[in-house]
């Protein structure tokens, strides 16, 4: 009985959605999937703690990002920028800095459309994906996969500290941003 309550639940918000989009119906899917995580946890079929732990972060970042851009915040940013955020250069430096806090998938999903909004070209678009690329390469923080890795490893009783990745990954990193950024240059706009 126990999962056939957040099952049914499951069930029941795809419906709603499905409703919503087909029938033209006006109400928002948090709306709808806020009332199923509240019935779950109402019915007692999952912990509330046991709820907490098992959301995805990565997840969550990238319903964070997609809000911060919905909420217009970062717009003005953008705009009243003093950087070239065309510039290859500044979107490789960007890309390598921002996903050291908040990882490189979800600074993507953040920028990318900022870039785009200025009318970036295909050189613009392959230094976003070279500098959130190679974010990963600098701390343990700059892609989710790093700390994926790194947590199996300590389940198998390896260990990799911050200041060791570091002490490798920065100067990697500085390296590789050099090379991109004046490879990406040659090419022409």
């Amino acid at each position: 009985m126990g999962t056939l309550i957040p099952l049914v639940v499951l069930v029941i918000v795809f419906l709603l959605i499905a409703v919503r989009e087909v029938g033209n119906v006006d109400f928002r899917i948090w709306q709808v999937v806020l009332l199923g995580a509240v019935a779950v946890l109402v019915t007692g079929s999952i912990a509330p703690l046991d709820a907490l732990a098992s959301i995805n972060l990565d997840v969550m970042l990238f319903i964070l990002m997609a809000s911060v851009w919905q909420s217009g915040l970062f717009q003005p940013l953008i705009e009243g920028s003093l950087l070239d955020l065309g510039a290859v250069p500044v979107i490789v430096a960007t890309g390598v800095v921002v996903s050291q806090f908040i990882s490189n998938v979800p600074f993507v999903a953040l920028f990318l459309p900022a870039i785009s909004r200025l009318g970036t070209s295909t050189v613009g678009l392959m230094a976003l994906a070279a500098g959130s690329t190679i974010a990963g390469n600098m701390l343990i923080l700059g892609a989710a996969s790093n700390v994926i890795v790194i947590q199996g490893a300590e389940k198998e009783g390896e260990t990799l500290t911050f200041a060791e990745f570091a002490r490798v990954g920065i100067p990697l990193t500085l390296a590789q941003a050099v090379v991109y950024i004046l490879w990406l240059s040659l090419i022409p706009a």
